[in-house]
C-alpha cells in the first residue's frame, strides 16, 4: 500500500497527468462506499475471508500493474483514472478483510492485536524505503514492485489456515449479497456511536498528510517525508502499549484518550513553530491508534462472529468512505479560505481543524455507554 499510495502524487507529476491527481487519490474514498461492504458480505456468507483476501491480492496486482502501464504509455487522462478506480475498488476491502482474518485467530485481541497491528505500520515505511532505495519516487516502477508485492501477498495466503464456507445459510436478498444488511448494525446504540465517531474524527484527521508537510517546508524543514515518519514511530509504540490499556481502561477512556491527543496535536500546529509542529506530528500516530484500532478491537469483541468481517467493512466504509471524502472536501475547502497570495494562514487553518476534532470528542462522551450503563448490550446484534 505504501508502494503505491506514497509516490503516486509525484509519479502523476512526472507523467503529465496533474490535472487528476486529486481525483486520483479520491478514487479511494469512493470506493469504500461500495467494494469493503460487498467483499465483507461475502467473507461471511460464501467464501472465508483467506479465499476473498487471495483473489482480492490477486485483482489488485492485476490493476495497479495495467495503472502504471497505462502511465507510462501515455493513455488517455480518462482512461487511467478508470484505471486507478479499479485498483481502489479491489484494494479497498483488503484492510478489513485482513483485519478479520487476524482477528478471527487471536484468543485474546485485547493483548494480541496492537502488536500485530504494528506490522502493517512497519510494512507501510518499508514499502516507502524501498520505493526510495530503487529511485523510484516518481516512476512507474513503484507501481510494478507494489503489483509484485502484492501477487507475494496472495502467495502467502496459501500458507494459512483456511476457514469452512457458510454452507447452510438461507437464499439472501440482493440487499444482503451487496452487504447493505450491515447498515442494521447501527441500530444498536454504542455501535452507532462507534461508527459515526470513527467518521467525524477521519475528517480533520484528513488534514495530515497534504497540509502538514507544506506547512513543515515553510518552517524550514527540509526532508518532511522523514520528518511525517514521526507520526509512524508513535504508532508503532501505541500498539505495543495498547494491550495494557485495554486491559486497564474502559474502552470509553481508551477512545476519548485519542480523540483528545488529536485536539492536542492539531492544537500545537497552530502554534506554527517547528518543534510545536513537530510535537504534532509526533502525536498523530498515539491518535489514530487510539481511536481507529481500538475501534477494530471493540467491534471485534461486542458483534457476532458471524458479521465481523461485515462489521469491519462498515467501519472501513464510515472511515475511509464518508469520513475521508467529506473530510478531503471540507479541508480542501478551510485550506483554500485561508490561503491568499500572502500566504497560508497556519495558526487560524490548524485552530479551525483542532475546534472540529473537539466537537467530535465532546460528541463521543456524551453519546457512548458502554457495558453496564443501563443502557442495551453493546453485544446485542441483529439477526441475519
Amino acid at each position: 500500500m505504501g508502494m503505491w499510495f506514497v509516490p503516486l502524487s509525484s509519479v502523476l507529476d512526472a507523467h503529465g497527468l496533474h490535472s487528476i491527481k486529486p481525483l486520483a487519490f479520491a478514487t479511494s474514498a469512493l470506493a469504500c462506499f461500495v467494494s469493503p461492504l460487498i467483499f465483507g458480505a461475502m467473507a461471511d456468507r460464501h467464501a472465508s475471508p483467506v479465499k476473498v483476501l487471495r483473489g482480492l491480492s490477486l485483482a489488485t496486482a492485476g490493476a495497479m500493474a495495467l495503472a502504471s502501464f497505462a502511465i507510462q504509455r501515455g493513455w488517455n487522462p480518462w482512461l487511467v483514472l478508470a484505471i486507478i478506480q479499479l485498483h481502489a475498488l479491489c484494494s479497498s476491502p483488503t484492510w478489513s478483510m485482513a483485519s478479520t482474518i487476524v482477528l478471527g485467530r487471536l484468543r485474546d485481541a485485547k493483548r494480541e492485536f496492537g502488536p500485530l497491528r504494528a506490522m502493517a505500520t512497519l510494512g507501510w515505511m518499508i514499502g516507502c524505503w524501498l520505493i526510495s532505495l530503487l529511485n523510484a519516487d516518481a516512476d512507474v516502477l513503484a507501481g510494478y514492485s507494489g503489483a509484485f508485492v502484492w501477487l507475494l501477498v496472495a502467495a502467502f495466503t496459501f500458507l494459512l489456515r483456511d476457514t469452512a464456507s457458510p454452507s447452510s445459510l438461507p437464499p439472501i436478498t440482493l440487499r444482503q449479497r451487496l452487504g447493505l444488511d450491515a447498515l442494521s448494525l447501527l441500530k444498536n446504540h454504542d455501535h452507532r456511536v462507534v461508527f459515526i465517531t470513527a467518521a467525524l474524527f477521519s475528517i480533520p484527521l484528513t488534514a495530515f498528510y497534504p497540509y502538514t508537510p507544506p506547512h513543515l517546508k515553510e518552517l524550514g524543514l527540509s526532508h518532511t517525508v522523514a520528518w511525517m515518519s514521526l507520526g509512524q514511530v508513535t504508532e508503532i509504540l501505541a500498539m505495543f502499549a495498547l494491550a495494557r490499556l485495554l486491559i486497564g481502561w474502559r474502552l470509553k477512556w481508551v477512545f476519548g484518550a485519542g480523540l483528545a491527543f488529536g485536539v492536542i496535536r492539531f492544537a500545537c500546529c497552530a502554534l506554527d513553530t517547528r518543534t510545536a509542529v513537530l510535537v504534532g506530528v509526533t502525536l498523530h500516530g498515539v491518535s489514530f491508534t487510539l481511536v481507529f484500532i481500538t475501534a477494530q478491537i471493540y467491534l471485534d469483541e461486542r458483534v457476532d462472529p458471524s458479521w465481523r468481517a461485515r462489521a469491519q467493512a462498515l467501519m472501513a466504509l464510515m472511515s475511509g468512505g464518508v469520513g475521508n471524502l467529506l473530510g478531503y472536501l471540507g479541508t480542501g475547502a478551510w485550506f483554500d479560505a485561508n490561503t491568499s497570495d500572502g500566504g497560508t494562514r497556519w495558526p487560524l487553518f490548524w485552530t479551525g481543524i483542532s475546534l472540529a476534532a473537539g466537537l467530535v470528542l465532546i460528541y463521543f462522551l456524551a453519546a457512548y455507554h458502554g457495558r453496564g450503563s443501563g443502557t442495551e448490550k453493546a453485544t446485542t446484534t441483529p439477526t441475519p
